[in-house]
């Protein structure tokens, strides 16, 4: 990012990567687009993403499912603390990026502290989500009948537009601590904190591929986020015009789960609840006969 420099100096804008198997590689396109603050000063120069660039990013999603969907409940949860921790320790960075995209210090400060507890919160929920929603169900025979939770796969999530931070953590933390692997796309118009959140993801023991960012611009992107065969779920939180029927439509190819989540405020406590991860799990049911 370009600050307040010496005069005469020449200021160095930053040039973001995007973040695909836990590696910070520049995007295939070989395209970039300039971030600028409310003054039209130039902040740093954002990947424009591609398809191949997201091609990629599915295919280190779903090498590190097995990895991940196997780790226990308590592992998960402890590496979400660990993110929590880390994003803790560069509170002032975050707040500093949310203010150079038009925040104000107040409210920045107030969305990184919510992205921290919100970390924390579904890291709590990691051993628990099953006991609240899986069952053992009433049968007219002579067997049990169970219903369990399974994480759905891989995930692609197109990020809140207007909720740089928060609005990407409440949406990757409950499809990862589900046993998800997941690939995001940050804000188009707010992306710095993206980037330097894969920064965190990178130094908090986040397997390779478990999360990938990338950047760019989402109507080039949505149709191939929607409609990759190897892609289980897909979740949206912006309703731009007939943006939600389009995708549905492509999920349809490989009977993708759509999950739409418009209108949501992120900071709001509504937005604390575990049916997040429920959102982004299948339930499977086993019989099992009852020996006499």
């Amino acid at each position: 990012m370009s600050g307040k420099r010496s005069e005469g100096r020449v200021p160095v804008a930053k040039t973001y990567k995007i973040y695909i198997g836990g590696k910070f590689p520049r995007t295939e396109s070989g395209r970039f687009y300039p971030l600028k603050d409310e003054d039209g000063n130039v902040l740093a120069n954002v990947s424009h993403g591609s398809r191949k660039d997201f091609r990629e990013a599915v295919v280190a999603a779903r090498a590190a499912f097995a990895g991940w969907s196997g780790a226990s409940a308590y592992l998960r949860g402890q590496i979400l603390y660990r993110i929590a921790e880390m994003l803790e320790g560069r509170r002032a960075q975050f707040v500093s990026e949310l203010q150079l995209q038009g925040s104000k210090a107040k409210k920045a400060e107030r969305e990184v502290d919510a992205a921290i507890d919100r970390l924390i919160y579904f890291a709590g929920w990691a051993d628990k989500y099953q006991q609240v929603f899986s069952a053992v169900n009433p049968v007219s025979s002579s067997h049990f009948n169970f219903s369990v939770l399974e994480p759905t796969g891989v995930v692609a999530i197109l990020a809140p537009e207007n909720s740089g931070l928060l609005g990407l953590v409440s949406n990757i933390a409950p499809a990862i601590v589900g046993g998800n692997t997941c690939v995001a796309l940050a804000s188009e118009s707010k992306p710095l904190c993206a980037i330097s959140f894969a920064e965190v993801l990178e130094s908090s023991d986040v397997p390779p591929g478990v999360v990938n960012l990338i950047t760019g611009f989402r109507p080039e992107l949505t149709e191939h986020f929607a409609s990759h065969m190897d892609v289980n779920a897909i979740v949206y939180c912006e309703d731009s015009g007939d943006g939600g029927a389009q995708i549905q439509t492509l999920a349809a190819g490989n009977i993708k789960r759509v999950v739409g989540r418009t209108g949501t405020d992120w900071a709001d406590a509504t937005s604390d609840t575990p049916y997040l991860i429920n959102d982004t799990q299948e339930t499977k049911t086993t019989w099992h006969p009852i020996g006499r």
